[in-house]
């Protein structure tokens, strides 16, 4: 049984930072892509940013770029994503999924966590 559990949100001042972590169990992890994905009330599932199961190839969307760092550890099968200079547009469910392939499209991902919450105060 896979299991995808996140962890790491909570409650920021804008300007701050905060590190989401990932964990998977039940596959083999570096076996997979990782993605993470966010969703603010009201709106569809967007996605961040993703990491090829080897860490050689990595993808941000625009709004990300230059304050977000993915990475992942798969000794440790935990995915990660270092979050700096957060704004409240940040505000959302952030969720980690694992595919065969690194994409920010949702329907590329065969496994999602149940999310962590990220809040991000003016």
């Amino acid at each position: 049984q896979v299991q995808v559990v996140e962890s790491g949100g909570g409650l920021v001042q804008a300007g701050g930072s905060l590190r989401l972590s990932c964990t998977v169990s039940g596959l083999t992890f570096d076996d997979y892509a990782m993605g993470w994905f966010r969703q603010a009330p009201g709106k569809e599932r967007e996605g961040v940013s993703c990491i090829a199961q080897s860490g050689g190839y990595i993808y941000y969307s625009d709004s990300m770029k230059g304050r977000f760092t993915i990475s992942r550890d798969n000794a440790k099968n935990t995915l990660y994503l270092q979050m700096n200079s957060l704004k409240p547009e940040d505000t959302a469910m952030y969720y980690c999924a694992a595919s065969a392939y690194c994409s920010v499209r949702t329907a590329a991902y065969n496994y999602w966590g149940q999310g962590t919450q990220v809040t991000v105060s003016s």
